[in-house]
């Protein structure tokens, strides 16, 4: 089966219609969920279409209070008695494009090209995270040959931007024993714990005054760099744009007497910020300066990116400005964001190879009198989380700025004896051969906040290949998607009787 397609997938086209591709059953879904746009706390369009899809079907559904799709189906005959499954994915998806590219999430469906047997959003995020999670469940609604006990679908709503369906998921309403999370993104990996986090949100006002006399604006830009999950990728060294700009202007002041006049970079608190925009003044007389400087810290960043993030740029161009910051808000506003914390903290101690404690300084905006910026704090340890975050706060308040903790969600402890995770080693060992990975994963997942609220439900999350999640060139690669639905169907099987 998982080389049915091996003709299609070995070259590159055009896809507008996935049900060309194999498991049908999946990407049918997948495709609907490309169709209809689904960005954070905009999910209620794709919600309602597949509600209605359910109901069609005779299955039963609910909406919760908050927002969540749970959908339930009864066992298949002569599995009455096996235990219950909950199937759970996320609805929404990161929304990133490369600048440039004209695309209206809000409006706009994703159209992926299949290359080399990688199914790829070029220049946007494709969705596969968690779209293919949900395209599954769904599969497993709409089939009539997958054996199973009692499933219940969760679809909650705004995963990635704060996790508030899971938060507001109410106790009492799932009945499943297992718990299956389709949100990774390592085929042949089970992952049994999770980081959990916590957004630290700074702000603060400035004062403005004219741009000095024999001062010439610019701005200054800068693109090019990968980009990623702000967990999952964290560790791998690639460059931010928000703090490689902050750096650059810093080191500009050293040369001339710079002055900033806006900047903002970054659009999603769980991506990597990949572009960032100033617009900065200096002397007339030191623009050959500035540009010898420019040029130099380009070649430094592609040296010092070497292998993860070379092909960074550093742009400028002729700009227009009337005002710029205040001297001492200046001052005060760059100290903290160049002295803000980003990267790796800590490595796990207790698992080997993962990161414990992180933080991403995902969004900042100076203009219009206003500074904004977001930090995403993540830990293995609810503890470290929150020991960063404080650190953070008390970074930004030495300069005057104010400081929310908003969406905090606690981590999921491994739990090693989990009947599911044997399980589903047993399972991939029969069907696939070899031994899975056991993984622990520094993304956040919902599955903390749900064993929060059902304390008694196992929990395993595996999924297919994904490569680029919350990136434009997002891909998930075909083939995997196939052996995870081989994989969901035989564990489905196999599920004991409670």
């Amino acid at each position: 089966m998982f080389r049915a397609v091996a003709a299609i997938l070995n070259k590159e086209s055009s896809v507008t219609d996935m049900i060309q591709l194999e498991p049908k059953a999946v990407w049918e879904h997948f495709q609907t969920l490309c169709d209809i746009p689904r960005p954070s706390k905009h999910e209620q369009q794709l919600r309602d279409y597949l509600k209605g899809w359910a109901e069609l079907r005779g299955l039963e559904t609910t909406v919760d209070e908050v927002g969540n799709l749970i959908v339930r189906k009864p066992a298949t005959p002569g599995f009455e008695n096996r235990a219950g499954v909950v199937l759970q994915g996320h609805l929404d998806m990161v929304c990133q494009a490369n600048s440039g590219t004209e695309h209206d999430f809000f409006k706009d469906p994703i159209r992926p090209v299949l290359k080399d047997g990688w199914l790829v959003a070029e220049n946007t995020t494709l969705g596969a995270d968690n779209g293919i999670g949900v395209a599954m469940g769904m599969a497993v609604l709409g089939s009539d040959d997958v054996e199973h006990g009692p499933i219940e679908v969760l679809m909650t709503l705004d995963e990635e931007a704060g996790m508030g369906g899971a938060l507001g998921l109410g106790t009492g309403l799932l009945q499943g024993q297992f718990l299956i999370n389709l949100d990774t993104e390592e085929w042949g990996e089970f992952y049994m714990g999770c980081a959990g986090g916590v957004d630290v949100n700074v702000s603060r006002g400035y004062q403005s005054e004219a741009l000095p006399a024999g001062y010439q604006a610019a701005s200054l830009v800068v693109k090019g760099l990968t980009g990623g999950h702000s967990g999952a990728d964290i560790h791998l060294g690639r460059g931010n744009a928000n703090k490689i700009l902050i750096r650059l202007i810093r080191e500009l002041e050293a040369e001339t007497t710079l002055r900033l006049a806006s900047l903002k970079g970054g659009t999603a608190r769980n991506a990597l910020s990949r572009e960032a925009f100033a617009v900065v003044a200096y002397p007339a007389a030191d623009a050959g300066k500035v540009a010898a400087k420019l040029d130099a810290f380009q070649s430094l960043l592609r040296f010092e990116l070497a292998g993860v993030d070379e092909g960074v740029t550093v742009q400028s161009a002729a700009a227009g400005a009337e005002s710029v910051l205040a001297r001492a808000d200046q001052e005060a506003i760059l100290a903290a964001l160049h002295a803000a914390p980003h990267g790796v903290k800590r490595m796990s101690q207790r698992v080997a190879g993962v990161v414990e404690t992180s933080n991403n300084l995902g969004v900042v905006s100076v203009e219009g009198g206003k500074v904004f910026a977001n930090l995403m704090v993540r830990s293995l340890l609810d503890s470290g989380t929150w020991m960063l975050a404080r650190e953070v706060e008390s970074l930004f308040r030495l300069a005057a700025f104010e400081v929310q903790m908003e969406g905090g969600y606690p981590g999921w402890a491994p739990n090693p004896e989990s009947k599911l995770l044997a399980l589903f080693k047993e399972v991939y060992a029969k069907e696939f051969g070899g031994e899975a990975k056991v993984q622990v994963i520094h993304a956040g997942l919902e599955c903390g906040i749900l064993g929060s609220k059902y304390p008694g439900m196992d929990m395993v999350s595996f999924g297919p290949n994904i490569r680029g999640a919350h990136a434009p060139g997002e891909r998930v690669e075909v083939e995997s998607v196939g052996k995870a639905w081989h994989l969901l169907k035989a564990v489905l099987k196999a599920v004991p009787a409670r």
